[in-house]
């Protein structure tokens, strides 16, 4: 069988023709906008996981780089990201950071081979109440990991399990730090005033700028602020305080040093077989969180472009196994320079959208912009303090939380329910692999349980068919004809109502089964059916089956039992059929 590959063709190619200056002008604001909104972001990701901020921010320009070099988005923006978070800090935890750099390169490798094997598609196949799940459950441990930093808490070493994460957090309770709460919470509570002043709520804004509407000077204030990055402005600002007021708080620079304000060397990790063997989960984990991480926001981005009005919408919207390809080789490709792995982010994806981004080129340009920040200005992240950075990571937890869904699932089944809850709970409790194991095993049970269950036979209510001797070579009492309806698909998971047709076969008694509402038929089915077959010839009966589908059809056939039958055809019998 071949299997048609993916062609390499990234985005970039296509949105390069007919290139204006004035689209290039708009990419470069968007550019600029974003690679100062990724410059705290990428810092905060970093940490949380365990990592220097400098592995964060080379993330961002490596990888960012190169997945708009050659994605398959025109607006996406590729880097570290949240969803991460749990993961990375729980490979660290277990097996290391050379390890965790082996597992990102396999998990590029894993990325490269879906896309080019064209299962962009299939990530689409997960079912959302299992996204929604373990996102959930990833904000709920990302803002648990900032309550340390958040507390001002001197825990030496963080654990990876929630409990154990519980346990730390209160025993160490005597360390906490008044001066970490404030900043952390004045950074928290306003980015969410921030968002509202400005955010995507229209209702929303427009009720919070009535409120403050008499307040001298806020009309001409709030519409100059909100096109400023409420992150950069939280970090610049308290840092600022902090730094004013010499506040006894940890700063990055206290507890990781300075930012190396160089190029990242290039290191080849320490790739084993021995190593290799027990990463193959958390390389799987990487590569499916990335796969449905990025492809998820591009989607998100092509649900903001407009059809209507805007001319490129056709170059705006995402070619998914392109995409996959662009972020196997930046995770491939960023580890050898110290970095961590990339997916699409939201946010950022999102905010380049907003400010105007028109082709890959804004992507690029968001590398540049923290490339200059990181070798111009790295010696200054040093008194940023942890605790600001948490409070960002809080606010992006909390906006990254579809909270909604545990009040609207009221309305779902029973099946959505579990699905999401069972996903949440491990996500939380256990981790995010064995979340996603068993939440895909569960889901795909469910469907399998709910499709047997739509499978029916349905038992004429006044039969009256009756057959002679020639056309079943019984004897000449013309037996009373039981005639039945399928309705569904036949497969293993409904053979069981085959099985208590047997049950009421009786003596001399044919059985028409009339399946022209039977869509499916699999080989278990195809068991069943010739059972009840030897069943009714062993009571003097027979079997007829007719108004096959075609695939149904094409399986009896080949299966041979369509020759065992009395007669297997298309159309009614002629006996049925003048009744």
């Amino acid at each position: 069988m071949n299997w048609p590959l993916a062609h390499f063709h990234p985005r970039l190619i296509d949105s390069l023709k007919h290139y204006s200056r004035l689209r290039f002008f708009k990419d470069l604001g968007a550019g600029v906008t974003v690679g100062v909104v990724a410059l705290p972001l990428a810092m905060a990701f970093a940490i949380a996981s365990g990592l220097p901020p400098s592995a964060g921010l080379w993330t961002a320009i490596i990888g960012g780089g190169l997945v708009s070099l050659l994605g398959g988005s025109s607006v996406q923006i590729g880097g570290p990201a949240g969803a991460f978070i749990v993961v990375v800090y729980s490979i660290i935890e277990h097996h290391g950071v050379a390890n965790l750099l082996v597992s990102t390169v396999l998990a590029g490798l894993v990325l490269f081979a879906m896309g080019l094997l064209r299962l962009g598609s299939l990530v689409r196949f997960v079912p959302v109440s299992i996204i929604v799940g373990f996102t959930n459950g990833i904000a709920v441990l990302i803002a648990l990991s900032q309550l340390k930093d958040l507390l001002g808490l001197q825990i030496q070493h963080m654990p990876a399990e929630f409990f154990a994460v519980l346990q730390a957090l209160f025993s160490h309770l005597n360390s906490f730090n008044p001066w970490a709460l404030a900043l952390g919470l004045g950074s928290f509570l306003g980015l969410l005033f921030w968002s509202k002043l400005g955010g995507p709520n229209p209702a929303q804004t427009a009720k919070l700028r009535e409120l403050l509407g008499d307040l001298p000077g806020f009309k001409g204030t709030a519409n100059t602020l909100q096109r400023l990055p409420g992150p950069v402005v939280a970090l610049f600002s308290l840092t600022a305080l902090a730094w004013w007021f010499e506040l006894p708080v940890d700063t990055i620079g206290s507890r990781f040093g300075s930012i190396p304000s160089g190029l990242p060397a290039f290191a080849w990790p320490d790739i084993s077989w021995g190593s290799a063997r027990n990463l193959v989960a958390p390389t799987l984990t990487l590569a499916l969180l990335g796969a449905v991480e990025s492809l998820l926001c591009a989607r998100v981005a092509d649900q903001m472009v407009d059809p209507h009005t805007d001319p490129s919408y056709h170059l705006k919207r995402h070619d998914p196994n392109q995409e996959l390809m662009a972020q196997g080789v930046a995770n491939f490709v960023t580890p050898f320079f110290g970095g961590m792995p990339v997916t699409g982010t939201i946010a950022r994806t999102v905010t380049n959208l907003r400010a105007g981004a028109t082709s890959p080129v804004s992507g690029v340009i968001h590398s540049l912009t923290l490339a200059v920040i990181v070798l111009l200005a790295a010696p200054l992240a040093m008194h940023i303090p942890l605790a600001v950075l948490s409070g960002i990571l809080l606010s992006m937890a909390w906006n990254m939380g579809e909270w909604h869904a545990f009040v609207d699932q009221r309305a779902y089944s029973l099946h959505y329910k579990l699905l999401l809850l069972g996903t949440f709970v491990l996500t939380v409790v256990l981790d995010l692999t064995v979340a996603m194991e068993v939440g895909l095993g569960l889901s795909c049970l469910l469907f399998v349980r709910r499709m047997g269950a739509l499978f029916e036979v349905r038992a004429k209510a006044n039969p009256t068919a009756a057959l002679g001797t020639t056309a079943l070579g019984t004897s000449s009492d013309k037996p009373r004809l039981q005639q039945f309806d399928l309705y569904g698909a036949l497969f293993f998971a409904a053979v069981h109502r085959i099985d208590e047709l047997i049950e009421k076969v009786t003596p001399n008694t044919p059985f028409l089964l009339d399946a022209h509402q039977l869509i499916n038929l699999d080989t278990s089915g195809i068991d069943a059916l010739r059972q009840l077959n030897q069943s009714l010839i062993q009571q003097g009966g027979s079997l007829r089956i007719v108004r096959l589908q075609t695939q149904p059809m094409s399986l009896m056939h080949r299966s041979g039992l369509a020759q065992e039958l009395a007669e297997c055809s298309a159309e009614l019998a002629p006996e049925v059929a003048a009744e």
